[in-house]
């Protein structure tokens, strides 16, 4: 973690233990500690972040982090999303950029976050910066839980979707040689200020269409910069993913 001059970058990582499809996965055992150890673990290793803290909704997690070395915050239950939650977080804090990482990425890349925060280090007018990476499996193509991200010239996303975007009409272009869709990745910076106006915006028609919290930044008329990650990112959602996680981590993933 940097601990010098420069604007001050607080990564949050909500972790809720509620989750439809695997409850309780931010504090599954994985490699010898809670899933979401890891995660704070890497994101503490950004060079750009100067504090590193854990928010969730249940004492289960916080008793299960109790052990290790790390910084944990009680937040409501009753938030939709996980913004709205580092929004409360955030809303005590005095940092100028913050960042949130998602609980469930075990195996998250401290560059891709220092990646991420440095458009909003570059350019003072950016409100917000998320990443993407090139999808080299065709199977996720029409994958609607792979969202994709379409960007203008400029490195800035011009739409999020669960579809298949772009279209392709011109049949000589081979998306498998060549980058053609980008799967959007849930690591998401922003300004402190921006962010606390975010959670207070109201909700967008093709935000719930989409069921996407970033296209309510979009349809209210804010930028969001998007840098390219050299690698996939690898949540967990399922105890399968787990497993993967596991075999990564033993591998040498860490």
């Amino acid at each position: 973690m940097n601990s010098g001059a420069g604007p001050s970058v607080v990564a949050i990582i909500p972790a809720r233990y509620g989750s439809e499809r695997f409850p309780g996965k931010v504090i599954m055992p994985l490699a010898g500690k809670p899933l979401v150890v890891h995660t704070y673990e890497r994101t503490c290793r950004a060079r750009v972040v100067n504090d590193v803290v854990v928010a969730t909704d249940d004492e289960r997690v916080v008793n299960a982090l109790a052990a290790y070395d790390v910084k944990t915050v009680m937040t409501r239950g009753d938030h939709a999303t996980g913004s709205d939650r580092i929004a409360e977080v955030a809303f005590s804090l005095d940092a100028e950029i913050v960042v949130n990482v998602q609980g469930d990425e075990p195996l998250v890349d401290p560059h891709l976050i220092d990646a991420t925060v440095q458009p909003l280090l570059d350019d003072p007018s950016l409100p917000m910066a998320t990443a993407r990476h090139a999808i080299d499996d065709p199977t996720l193509y029409n994958d609607p839980n792979c969202v994709k991200v379409v960007c203008d010239q400029h490195g800035h996303a011009l739409y999020f979707s669960r579809s298949t975007i772009p279209y392709i009409r011109d049949e000589r272009i081979d998306p498998r040689t060549q980058p053609v869709y980008w799967q959007h990745i849930g690591l998401y910076v922003f300004r402190r200020d921006f962010l606390l106006k975010f959670a207070n915006m109201p909700s967008t028609p093709l935000e719930r269409l989409e069921k996407l919290e970033q296209l309510r930044v979009l349809e209210h008329g804010y930028a969001i910069a998007v840098v390219d990650a050299k690698e996939k990112a690898i949540g967990v959602d399922t105890p399968a993913d787990l497993a993967r996680a596991e075999k990564l981590l033993a591998e040498g993933g860490a």
